[in-house]
């Protein structure tokens, strides 16, 4: 279940490309398959671990000729040179973080002039309705912990040099989702209603018609907004 739209973020056989706060991998293993060169960074050694293995069992597939190299740390704080990547993926990340305008400047340092980056976060709406739902979403360990304006993200990324060039939407399924989790108690993953609307979610991830379906409610409901920008190259 990607975020990022990669014909919106074209990749390229020799790009080299951060998946910043990767998590299990899901847009790893996506750049992977796309021959790409790539650097998935997490604090979750377990999210890691599990995200070794999925790859591990992709190579045996032969699904994907890329190069991946998984490295614990702070994905916000980034011990790599001035221009490094070629393109950076930052999905569902900045809400987890308190210092969001240090993460974006961080983020376009280690971004090469015209690289591209597809940084994400979750809509406002959906974000103060659940926190109207439950006093506890912006309270639980490893949650958001504020919400993000996406104006104002975009703002900042073009205050650090990034165009914003396309922005997308994303997971109006997940939606109601979380509302029902917040309704249910966000501690209760084992709750019927939310169960049984999670195995939706996983009908959907392989129906096509509901597939589609999808797309088209996220331009009414969705969960998650994408900011697609370009680093702009300085004058010789």
């Amino acid at each position: 279940m990607l975020t990022v739209n990669f014909r919106r973020l074209p990749l390229r056989g020799k790009d080299l490309v951060l998946d910043a706060g990767c998590g299990e991998g899901r847009h790893t293993f996506e750049c992977f398959r796309r021959d790409c060169s790539i650097l998935g960074m997490d604090l979750d050694k377990k999210s890691l671990l599990k995200a070794r293995w999925v790859l591990g069992e992709m190579e045996k597939r032969k699904d994907g000729n890329g190069r991946v190299l998984f490295l614990r740390g702070d994905a916000l704080r980034f011990p790599f040179r001035t221009g490094t990547f070629d393109k950076i993926v930052c999905a569902e990340v900045i809400e987890h973080v308190r210092d969001d305008r240090l993460g974006v400047t961080e983020l376009a340092r280690i971004l090469k002039e015209g690289g591209k980056i597809a940084l994400t976060v979750p809509t406002t709406v959906t974000e103060r309705m659940y926190k109207k739902l439950s006093a506890e979403y912006f309270r639980t360990p490893g949650g958001h912990i504020r919400i993000v304006n996406p104006r104002e993200m975009a703002g900042c990324l073009e205050e650090n040099g990034l165009q914003v060039y396309a922005v997308g939407f994303a997971h109006s399924f997940h939606t109601p989702y979380w509302m029902l989790r917040c309704i249910f108690g966000l501690q209760d993953e084992k709750a019927r209603i939310p169960a049984l609307y999670r195995k939706f979610l996983h009908l959907a991830l392989f129906s096509k018609p509901l597939r589609v379906s999808e797309k088209i409610c996220n331009y009414f409901f969705p969960k998650s907004i994408i900011l697609y920008a370009q680093k702009r190259q300085t004058s010789i």
